[in-house]
């Protein structure tokens, strides 16, 4: 049974969620404002399966979140980019903010999905089934020798584990999770965010590419190929 976090103060559109997501089998937290989620945020990051503690001894995972846009006490874009930074999650967004700026900005943030509201109850049970669907299935990606475990974050290569820091990790991880895609210097930048949350410039993603070259026996280039004047691919 997978749990979803609803980060809504609609208390109409909440209470139309829980009965919803419980219906269809789902647990379902919610936080009502961008104070509370950031609590649940800040335990979940802080455990190796992002978990958050709900009670004595009780533990709750997140395995998507819905975010509204418009929030009291701050923004949904803020914390999107939060629970990709930490890795937390996927993350649909679930908004009246209808205009292409807010989904482009939504979807370039890192979001799974961006659904309008109003919304139909079959569409968002949809959708939310292919997220997890899409996130579940890729929890493990190879390529020639390398495989990642994305779950516990973690990656080999010939079965010999390799220390990444996270922004290695998540460079390495985009290419991983579509090997036959070029991905400008741009696209790369526009998914990577430092510990803090903090936009990575273009000097640290070259540094960052140099030192997972490295690390994985790759200092000529031969598996993460540079296509001179778009960015990055791995080799064929």
């Amino acid at each position: 049974m997978s749990n979803i976090l609803l980060i809504e103060d609609n208390e109409a559109i909440i209470m139309g969620l829980e009965y919803l997501f419980t219906n269809n089998g789902y647990n379902v937290r919610v936080a009502r404002s961008a104070y509370q989620a950031k609590e649940i945020l800040d335990n979940a990051k802080d455990t190796e399966k992002y978990r958050t503690l709900i009670g004595a001894g009780d533990v709750w995972n997140i395995d998507i979140v819905i975010l509204d846009v418009m929030l009291p006490d701050g923004d949904g874009f803020s914390l999107c980019r939060k629970i990709k930074a930490d890795d937390i999650a996927p993350v649909i967004f679930l908004t009246a903010k209808d205009e292409e700026k807010d989904v482009v900005m939504g979807l370039e943030l890192g979001a799974d999905d961006y659904v309008i509201k109003p919304f139909r109850n079959m569409e968002l049970l949809s959708r939310i089934k292919n997220v997890l669907r899409r996130n579940r299935s890729g929890n493990e990606l190879t390529f020639a020798d390398l495989k990642m475990d994305v779950d516990i974050r973690k990656l080999y290569k010939a079965d010999n584990e390799v220390k990444l820091t996270k922004l290695e990790f998540e460079i390495l991880k985009i290419l991983l999770q579509n090997p036959k895609k070029v991905f400008t210097r741009e696209e790369i930048l526009s998914h990577i965010w430092d510990s803090a949350g903090n936009f990575v410039n273009d000097n640290t993603l070259t540094v960052t590419m140099k030192r997972l070259r490295d690390k994985i026996g790759d200092k000529e280039g031969n598996i993460i190929v540079t296509v001179r004047g778009v960015g990055y691919r791995l080799s064929d």
